[in-house]
C-alpha cells in the first residue's frame, strides 16, 4: 500500500494542472508543471432578491437586522422608504413645472410690457411726425403767401426804374426768359428729361439732341446778347438768385451789435464765444494772433479774455463767482404784505423723558411706536390745530447724545422751545445742552414738567435744579413759563397750548406768502422709488408745485409735496412742514432752500457752491505742511484704527453716528469712517470695504441683492442696527479688540550664583541656590549685577543634580545656564518672573 492510503494527493484546493515553458539566459528550456486555481463564483441562495426581503440577504437580511424588528415591521419600514422615494421625485417634478410656470408668466409679462413701450414709441414717432408735417405744410402755406404778395408787386415795380443795377439786370433777365421761372427747373421737367434721356425712341432726340433738349432754356449768351463760351446753368440761376435776393433786400450784412459780456475771474474759451455771440473758431484764432496757443475748452484769465472782447468790439463787465447767488431774492418785506404766520415750536430735552409721548398726545397720534427702540432718531415736523382754532407748528428733536447737531439744527429755525423735563429725573445732561442751544437761538422757552402722575415726581426740584442753568421759572420771580403735564393721563396739555398761544402772540410772528419761498431742509434721505426726499419747513413766502429751486449744492424742480399727514398738496406756505420730491441729489439736513426763476440759474449756483466747497477742501489740505504730514503719518503708525463704512437713512441719522463713532478711541485706538452717506449698500460700498478691510454698518438700510452677493463673495461684513445705542455700544467694543493686552510682571523667586562652572557643550552654568520663591524653567530671568539689570532673557537650562528639572523650590541647589549669554559671575542674583497679559477696554 502506498503511503497515500486511497487519498487525493495534496494540491491547491479547485486547481488544475498546466505547464509553462521556462527560458534560461543561456539558451535552455524547460516545461515546469503549475496548477491554476479556478475563480470562485458565489452563487446567491434561492429566493435572495437585490431589495433585500427579510430571511434573504440584504436590508431584509436578519443577520445585518436590529433585534426585536420582524419580518412585518421590516416590510413596512421598507414600504415607508420607497413611498418616500417615490414623494421626493414627484416633489421634484413639481418644483420644475412651478419654475417653468413662473419662468413663462416672467416672460409673459416682459413681453406685455415691451409691447406697451413699442406701441407708446410708435404713437410717439407717429405724433411727431405729424406735428412736423403740420409745420412743413404751414410753412409751404406761408412761402406761398409771400410769393403771391410778390407777384402782386411786380406790375407797380415794373413801372419804376430800379436804382439798383444788379436789380435792373434780375428784370432784364426775368423778360429774356418770356415768363420761364429763372428759380429753376419743376421737379416734374427735370424728371421728365431725365426719363426722356434714358429711352431710345425720344422724339426729341432725333429733332437734334441735346440741342432739342435745350430749346426754350436760359443761357447766359441769351442775356448778355454775345457770343464766346457759355456759362452753365447752375451758375446763372444762382447769379440771378443773388441779384434776386439783393433786389428784395435779403443777404445784406446784418450791423454788428455791441454786448456787454459779463466775465469771470476765469473762463473756457468756448463759454467766452458763446456770451460775445462769435464762433469759437474766431475767438480761437483771436488768441492765436495773441501769442497763444490754445483750443476752445481751455481756460484763460479774466484780462486775457477782457483783450478778446474788447477786439471784438463787446464791452467787458467784470464780475465775481460769487454774484451767480445774487439771483436770489433778498428783497425786504413791507409791513403791509407782512401776515401772521404760526409759531414754530421745538421740544427738546433729555432721552426719555417723554417729548415725544408729550407730542403724541397732542397730536392724538402714536409716534413712539414707529420709532426703534422707543426713542427719537430723527427730526418729526408736524402741524396741530388746537380747539381754539390755533396753527401750531411743532419739531419733535431726538434726545440721545449722538444728536447733538440735530437738536442745534432744530433749535436755529424755530420760534420757541419747549423744555421737557422729567419730574421724577430732573435736569440731566442732554436738558443742559437743550438749554444752551435755545440761548444760542435766543428764543424763548417752555419749561413742561412731565411724568407729574408719578408717585416719585418732584417738580419742585425741577425748578430749583433749571436755576444752576441760569433758567429762571415764574414762580421764582423769573419770565420763564412751567407748565407741569402728563403725556399719558393727558394732564395739563390745555394748560401747555394756552402758554405757547400767548407766547406767540407776544412774539408777533409774521411772514409774507407773496413771495419767492425761503426754507430750511429738516431732514433729507434717499428713498426707494422716490429718489432724494428733504423735510423742509418753510419759513417765507409759498413753495408751490412746479418751482424751481437750489437747495445747499443741489437744485431741482418741486415734483410733488407731502405734507406732515401722508397727504399731496399744491402748496407750502410759511410755517409749513412738507417733504419735497425733485431734487437732483441728496442735501446737507440745515441747507436753506431758495427758489429762483430759471433752472439755468438754479443749476449754476448749485455748480458754484460745490466747486466752492471743494475748493476749501483742498485749501484745507493745502494749508498742511511737509513737517505736520511727517508728524500726522508718525502718529498714525502708533495709533491702531478701525475703519467702518456707515450708510443710513437719513443724513440727520448719518452724521450723528458719525460724530458718536469719531468719539470712540485713545491714543491708542481710534474709529476711522471712511465714508458715510443715505440710502441702500450698494456694491460700490462693498468694494470700498474690501478695499479698506472695513465692515459696512447700515442704520436703518439694507444691502441691495447685488450688493449681498458681493459681500458674500469677498468676505465683507454687514450690521444692520436700528437703535443707536446697540451701534456705538458694539462699535466701542470691536474698538477694545485692537487695543494691545497690558502685560503684567509677576515675580516668582531669586536665586544667588554660589559658583560657575564651564562644562563642554553647554558652556558656563551657574550653581545656584534658591533663596526665595521658586525657579522655573518657562518663566522669564534677570541677572543683577549690584543692583543692576545687566541681562534678560530665559533659562537654556535648569537642572537639580543631573536631571533637567521644570522648577526647583526655595532653600534648594540648582544649575542654571542662561540662552545665549555667559558673562556669570559668583554672588550675581538672578530675578526670576512670568509675564501674564491682560484684556483692556476702552
Amino acid at each position: 500500500m502506498n503511503d497515500t492510503d486511497g487519498k487525493k494527493p495534496l494540491g491547491l484546493g479547485g486547481a488544475r494542472p498546466g505547464s509553462v515553458k521556462q527560458s534560461f539566459s543561456h539558451g535552455r528550456t524547460k516545461n515546469v508543471v503549475v496548477e491554476t486555481k479556478r475563480k470562485k463564483v458565489v452563487v446567491p441562495k434561492p429566493g435572495a432578491q437585490a431589495g433585500g426581503k427579510p430571511g434573504h440577504s440584504g436590508l431584509g437580511d436578519p443577520s445585518r437586522r436590529p433585534a426585536g424588528i420582524s419580518d412585518a415591521e421590516m416590510e413596512r419600514r421598507l414600504a415607508a422608504l420607497r413611498a418616500a422615494k417615490v414623494r421626493e421625485v414627484e416633489e421634484a417634478a413639481q418644483r420644475v413645472a412651478d419654475e417653468k410656470a413662473r419662468e413663462e408668466e416672467r416672460e409673459r409679462r416682459r413681453a406685455e410690457i415691451e409691447a406697451k413701450e413699442r406701441e407708446e414709441r410708435e404713437r410717439e414717432e407717429a405724433l411727431r411726425l405729424k406735428a412736423e408735417e403740420d409745420a412743413r405744410k404751414a410753412r409751404e402755406a406761408e412761402l406761398r403767401e409771400k410769393k403771391k404778395e410778390e407777384v402782386r408787386a411786380k406790375p407797380a415795380a415794373k413801372s419804376v426804374q430800379p436804382a439798383d443795377p444788379a436789380a435792373a439786370e434780375a428784370v432784364e433777365a426775368r423778360a429774356a426768359t418770356k415768363g420761364v421761372s429763372t428759380v429753376g427747373p419743376r421737379k416734374t421737367d427735370r424728371d421728365r428729361d431725365d426719363r426722356g434721356g434714358d429711352r431710345g425712341n425720344d422724339s426729341r432726340k432725333g429733332k437734334g439732341g441735346d440741342e432739342g433738349r435745350r430749346a426754350g432754356k436760359l443761357s447766359l449768351s441769351d442775356i448778355e446778347g454775345e457770343g464766346g463760351r457759355q456759362r452753365s446753368l447752375a451758375a446763372m440761376k444762382r447769379k440771378q438768385e443773388k441779384a434776386r435776393q439783393k433786389a428784395m433786400g435779403y443777404g445784406q450784412k446784418a450791423e454788428k451789435q455791441a454786448r456787454d459780456v459779463q466775465l469771470p475771474e476765469t473762463i473756457v474759451v468756448s463759454e467766452l464765444a458763446n456770451r460775445m455771440k462769435e464762433r469759437a473758431a474766431d475767438v480761437v484764432k483771436a488768441l492765436m494772433k495773441m501769442g497763444m496757443m490754445v483750443t476752445a475748452n481751455q481756460t484763460i484769465d479774466a484780462d486775457t479774455a477782457e483783450l478778446v472782447i474788447e477786439e471784438f468790439g463787446h464791452h467787458a463787465v467784470r464780475v465775481s463767482d460769487a454774484d451767480v447767488e445774487q439771483v436770489i431774492d433778498q428783497v425786504q418785506d413791507s409791513a403791509e404784505n407782512l401776515h401772521p404766520r404760526p409759531p414754530i415750536i421745538t421740544i427738546m430735552g433729555h432721552v426719555d423723558h417723554g417729548k415725544t409721548s408729550l407730542l403724541d398726545a397732542i397730536r392724538h397720534a402714536n409716534v413712539v411706536s414707529g420709532e426703534a427702540g422707543g426713542i427719537t432718531q430723527h427730526i418729526g415736523a408736524y402741524q396741530v390745530t388746537t380747539e381754539s382754532g390755533a396753527v401750531l407748528t411743532f419739531l419733535d428733536t431726538p434726545g440721545h447724545a449722538a444728536f447733538t447737531s440735530m437738536r442745534a439744527r432744530g433749535a436755529q429755525v424755530t420760534d420757541i422751545v419747549v423744555l421737557v423735563v422729567a419730574a421724577d429725573d430732573a435736569v440731566m445732561p442732554q436738558t443742559i445742552e437743550a438749554i444752551n442751544h435755545a440761548k444760542a437761538a435766543k428764543v424763548p422757552m417752555i419749561v413742561a414738567i412731565n411724568k407729574i402722575d408719578k408717585p416719585s415726581a418732584n417738580p419742585q426740584k425741577v425748578r430749583t435744579d433749571l436755576l444752576q442753568h441760569e433758567v429762571v421759572v415764574e414762580e421764582m420771580g423769573g419770565d420763564v413759563q412751567t407748565v407741569e403735564v402728563s403725556a399719558k393721563t393727558g394732564q395739563g396739555l390745555d394748560t401747555l397750548l394756552e402758554a405757547i398761544a400767548l407766547q406767540a402772540e407776544i412774539l408777533e410772528l409774521r411772514a409774507n406768502p407773496n413771495r419767492a419761498a425761503l426754507g430750511a431742509v429738516i431732514e433729507a434721505k434717499l428713498d426707494v422709488g422716490r429718489g432724494p426726499v428733504a423735510t423742509v419747513l418753510v419759513q417765507n413766502g409759498t413753495l408751490h408745485k412746479g418751482d424751481i429751486f437750489v437747495v445747499g449744492e443741489q437744485w431741482g424742480k418741486v415734483r410733488a409735496l407731502i405734507n406732515d399727514r401722508g397727504e399731496r398738496v399744491d402748496e407750502a406756505g410759511p410755517s409749513v412742514p412738507v417733504e419735497v420730491l425733485g431734487i437732483n441729489g441728496t442735501p446737507e439736513a440745515g441747507d436753506v432752500l431758495n427758489v429762483v426763476e430759471t433752472e439755468a440759474q438754479a443749476r449754476e449756483i448749485a455748480d458754484y457752491r460745490e466747486q466752492a466747497a471743494k475748493d476749501k477742501r483742498a485749501a484745507a489740505g493745502a494749508a498742511t505742511t511737509l513737517e505736520q504730514l511727517l508728524a500726522k503719518a508718525k502718529a498714525d503708525e502708533s495709533v491702531a484704527e478701525l475703519q467702518v463704512v456707515v450708510k443710513a437713512d437719513v443724513q440727520g441719522s448719518a452724521e450723528a453716528i458719525v460724530q458718536a463713532l469719531e468719539k470712540i478711541g485713545n491714543d491708542e485706538v481710534r474709529v476711522r469712517v471712511i465714508h458715510s452717506g443715505v440710502g441702500a449698500i450698494t456694491e460700490s460700498d462693498v468694494g470700498l470695504a474690501e478695499a479698506s478691510g472695513a465692515p459696512v454698518i447700515g442704520f436703518n438700510v439694507r444691502a441691495n441683492a447685488p450688493a449681498r452677493a458681493s459681500a458674500h463673495q469677498k468676505g465683507v461684513e454687514i450690521r444692520y442696527y436700528s437703535i443707536i445705542y446697540d451701534l456705538v455700544d458694539d462699535i466701542r467694543s470691536a474698538a477694545s479688540g485692537l487695543l494691545k493686552n497690558e502685560v503684567r510682571e509677576n515675580f516668582i523667586g531669586y536665586a544667588e550664583i554660589k559658583e560657575v562652572f564651564k562644562v563642554s557643550g553647554v558652556g558656563k552654568v551657574a550653581g545656584c541656590l534658591v533663596t526665595e520663591g521658586v525657579a522655573r524653567r518657562s518663566a522669564g530671568v534677570r541677572l543683577l549685577r549690584d543692583n543692576v539689570v545687566v541681562h534678560e532673557g530665559t533659562l537654556k537650562t535648569l537642572k537639580r543634580f543631573k536631571d533637567e528639572v521644570k522648577e526647583v523650590q526655595s532653600g534648594q541647589e540648582c544649575g542654571m545656564a542662561f540662552e545665549n549669554y555667559d558673562d556669570i559671575r559668583p554672588g550675581d542674583v538672578i530675578e526670576i518672573f512670568e509675564r501674564e497679559e491682560v484684556e483692556r477696554t476702552l
